[in-house]
């Protein structure tokens, strides 16, 4: 309705010269306990990304080494390669219910203005979030070497 579409239109410049002006404010930078925030609400969602693509990846390449490597005469590297693939497009699958995982963990959103945001300390905590949550979950990921050595000697002894 047109009050609708004027209510909405007076909220609209309302918000745009409160933009105006706190453009014109000069922000402080992020207070270390918000950069801490910024770094675990990255790292978390990351240490599950890195886990499940190593996982995935190890499983999925040593099965296609095994199964269709043995066949098809292919390396260990295209074993892997192919794994890789397989772990990729798990990946992509997963990556909505990781993400849903890490916020039902209780992460809020850091509460940090646009400016704050955007600033190189903020940008250097959340990649350096991301770069250590995937390290992370990338060495936990390696579990199922633990499993693969007994199926090796198995079919070497075959």
């Amino acid at each position: 309705h047109s009050t609708e579409r004027s209510c909405l239109l007076r909220e609209l410049h309302r918000f745009e010269s409160i933009a105006i002006a706190q453009e014109k404010l000069e922000v402080s930078p992020p207070s270390p306990g918000q950069l801490r925030h910024v770094f675990f609400h990255n790292a978390l969602p990351f240490v599950g990304f890195g886990f499940l693509d190593n996982a995935i990846m190890i499983a999925a390449g040593t099965q296609i080494e095994l199964s269709i490597g043995v066949v098809l005469g292919i390396s260990t590297m295209a074993g892997a390669a192919l794994g890789n693939l397989v772990s990729d497009l798990a990946g992509l699958g997963l990556a909505g219910y990781v993400e849903a995982l890490a916020s039902r963990l209780g992460l809020s959103i850091p509460d940090l203005t646009p400016k704050q945001a955007d600033m190189w300390q903020t940008r250097l905590s959340a990649h350096l979030g991301k770069a250590i949550g995937v390290t992370i979950g990338c060495i936990l990921g390696m579990f199922p070497l633990l499993f693969f050595g007994e199926e090796e000697e198995k079919l070497e002894e075959k």
